[in-house]
């Protein structure tokens, strides 16, 4: 078993479908917050990846704590 399947069940490497499926939004909202709240992508040609690991820190530098 490689090292990635031990630290997490999630892929290296999620597509924007996979995105808004694990955040419950649809694809084009994935896409307006790439393009206007800096959710951080990789590009492989033409192919848009989102990092798991980098979505789940941009996802908590936006948490609100009141």
């Amino acid at each position: 078993m490689s090292q990635v399947q031990t630290i997490s069940s999630q892929p290296v490497v999620l597509t924007i479908a996979q995105v808004a499926q694990t955040l419950g939004l649809s694809r084009s909202k994935v896409y307006q917050l790439i393009y206007q709240e800096g959710l951080p992508t990789v590009r492989f040609g033409r192919a848009l990846r989102v990092r798991y690991a980098a979505l789940l820190h941009w996802l908590e530098q936006r948490e609100e704590v009141e």
